[in-house]
């Protein structure tokens, strides 16, 4: 069965992966009149609680998927660690998937991913792929210390990763990863990282936000402010990276793409995410049409909104315990908090956000 664009209200999406990001663009696409089908393994998720249909299911479960494809009109994701099966086999029964399988598998594999990114003319860092020990002592050869050391597939927000200072350190940081299979980074000399999220609709149209500057702590986003000052030089590459890699992805919804700014002005980029994106949640308070909504109208096949910044904004995530200070916090002129309902506020969990916003300056 074909679906037909634009999809009308009263229509059903699909949303496999039950956290906070399918939770927010369940609330979005409830707000454009969509129903919205959450599958996730987890009862009680985030997501599920504000959806139309919650479908408690491994995300291999062929009936459960045949359940999902049988409800949504179209299906997307909110984290790239679905097992791109599940993509296929939603597509062996006729369901819509956006964005394409391609672009999950390649985020899922940080080596096939850079190699990606290089083959379509964006630089990113110097890397090579580590199998044995031999490789990453052929890397300090080309590359000399330190290296970073990263697991191919899995790990987010530090997880999966270690520095490496020394080639006689090889066999021992192997063994931290437990041999997965990996990728070893040169490091980036850069002066500070920036984000951006980007929209491609349906019909090629391209959507970018206003450039990001983001702060990390223990490999974790602690804080974002938006929209950020930048060169000329600097936004023209942003433009034409996001551009590019929208367009050689052949990419429906929008993506998360994060980037080193070099001493000399030149940007790598790091990563990109198939998906919303942290980095974009200041859009929630800063912009007419925010990424939730964003991603809605781009897989629906509705126009793509404006999005040039409203106010600036810095948004901190609440990780752990942090988020018991939500009284104060809603105090704060100014701030608006965004909670994510999870149940238990583990360290370094992300449990929510706040957005501060301040009148919008010259960036």
């Amino acid at each position: 069965m074909t679906t037909s664009f634009p999809l009308p209200p009263g229509a059903t999406i699909g949303i496999l992966g039950g956290g906070q990001l399918g939770r927010m663009l369940a609330m979005a696409a409830a707000r454009l009149g969509f129903d919205v089908a959450v599958l996730a393994p987890e009862p009680d998720s985030p997501a599920a609680r504000v959806a139309a249909h919650a479908i408690v299911a491994d995300y291999e479960d062929h009936s459960a998927l045949a359940t999902l494809a049988g409800l949504a009109d179209v299906v997307t994701f909110e984290f790239e660690n679905v097992p791109a099966a599940a993509l296929m086999e939603l597509e062996r029964l006729g369901a819509e998937v956006a964005p394409n399988r391609r672009s999950l598998i390649l985020a899922q594999d940080r080596f096939e991913e850079k190699t990606f990114l290089s083959g379509a003319g964006i630089a990113t860092v110097g890397f090579a792929a580590v199998d044995a020990e031999a490789d990453l002592r052929a890397a300090f050869r080309r590359f000399g210390p330190p290296l970073l050391l990263k697991t191919r597939r899995g790990g987010y927000d530090g997880k999966g990763q270690i520095w490496v200072e020394r080639a006689s350190d090889a066999a021992a940081s192997l063994a931290a990863i437990d041999h997965r299979p990996a990728i070893v980074e040169r490091p980036a000399d850069f002066r500070r990282e920036l984000a951006i999220i980007a929209a491609r609709g349906r019909q090629g149209e391209i959507a970018l936000y206003p450039l990001t500057e983001s702060h990390h702590e223990n490999g974790i986003l602690r804080r974002t402010s938006a929209p950020t000052v930048g060169t000329p030089s600097v936004f023209a590459q942003v433009e034409r990276i996001a551009a590019t890699l929208l367009n050689a992805l052949d990419y429906v919804g929008v993506l998360g793409l994060e980037l080193f700014e070099r001493d000399n002005g030149r940007l790598l980029v790091n990563e990109f995410a198939p998906r919303v994106h942290n980095t974009g949640h200041w859009t929630l308070d800063g912009c007419e049409v925010d990424q939730f909504e964003q991603h809605i109208r781009a897989i629906v096949g509705w126009p793509l909104g404006p999005t040039a910044a409203l106010r600036h904004v810095e948004m901190t995530n609440l990780l752990g315990v942090e988020v018991t200070g939500w009284a104060a916090l809603a105090r704060e002129p100014e701030t608006r908090v965004w909670l994510y309902g999870k149940r238990d506020a583990t360290a370094g969990r992300k449990m929510g956000h706040v957005n501060r916003a301040s009148p919008l300056y010259d960036a």
